[in-house]
């Protein structure tokens, strides 16, 4: 594994442009919140943290990660946000169910991609395992939040 314990989620500030007349939404799926309110914290920090303000920031709650494409449509249909964050958590368990909503969730994350000018940010983990997922999370591979903040600036800004 080329990332076996290390923390992809330092980033240079000088290098990121400023979001401080961005504005962003952020949808977080309900189940696994002790992992996705991790990575929403991680989002967060690091979007305030390169200059957006807290009032440019909407989040919106859904059930589950296989809600997320919904929820993000919504919001782009709904707000004027410059860039979504779609975040979740799915970890496996004894059945295909993993495997249907990881598959269609990042599918629909796509679509959105393609169907809308807005682009959205797929922050969903897809572990084994509850430590893998709390490792992503904030733990020794950093927090995959902070990641997607930074993905969501870049992309925010894309050709400006």
């Amino acid at each position: 594994m080329a990332t076996a314990n290390k923390n992809l989620s330092v980033y240079d500030k000088a290098t990121i442009p400023n979001a401080k007349d961005l504005r962003f939404g952020i949808v977080v799926s309900e189940w696994n919140s002790e992992i996705t309110e991790e990575l929403c914290t991680g989002a967060l920090e690091a979007l305030l943290d390169c200059g957006a303000s807290s009032e440019n920031i909407i989040r919106w709650d859904v059930p589950g990660s296989f809600e997320l494409t919904f929820g993000c449509k919504k919001m782009i249909l709904d707000t004027k946000v410059d860039a979504v964050i779609a975040i979740g958590s799915v970890i496996q368990g004894e059945t295909k169910h993993f495997d249907f909503v990881c598959s269609a969730t990042a599918q629909g994350i796509k679509d959105l991609n393609v169907q809308f000018n807005t682009p959205v940010i797929f922050c969903v983990l897809t572990d084994n395992t509850l430590q893998q997922a709390q490792e992503r999370s904030g733990g020794k591979h950093g927090n995959k939040g902070t990641e997607a903040a930074i993905a969501a600036i870049k992309m925010a800004t894309l050709g400006a």
